[in-house]
């Protein structure tokens, strides 16, 4: 599992809880499946167990994982998950644009690169 990249300057565990949202996005990780347990993520990627339990706690948090005392956690079966991505990312781009715009760059201009016409 290549969950980690050392150039990556973000820390390991939002890169950690990133790779599993798109897994868990993607339906490679399906609802209610068990993930791995700290401790044994923790060894698999050479790193410490409270880095992968402050990634677990960020999934949980943001409804990707929901845990179960004394089982482990698991995969959220929440279907809002994509929409909530997809708004996460239009906002994202509206921020974008915004700043595009307050740039002086034109929002046509940055749509056309986007669809891939030349600029």
């Amino acid at each position: 599992m290549d969950l980690i990249d050392y150039q990556d300057s973000r820390p390991i565990y939002e890169q950690i809880s990133e790779k599993f949202k798109i897994l868990i996005l993607k339906g490679i990780l399906e609802p209610d499946e068990k993930m791995p347990s700290v401790r044994q993520l923790a060894m698999d990627l050479s790193t410490n167990p409270n880095t992968v339990q402050r990634a677990y706690s960020e999934l949980e948090r943001q409804g990707f994982l929901y845990s179960v005392k004394g089982k482990g956690n698991f995969v959220s079966p929440n279907p809002n998950l994509r929409d909530m991505k997809k708004q996460e990312l239009l906002e994202r781009l509206r921020a974008l644009l915004k700043e595009a715009e307050d740039s002086g760059i034109p929002r046509e201009e940055l749509l056309d690169a986007l669809s891939g016409k030349k600029v």
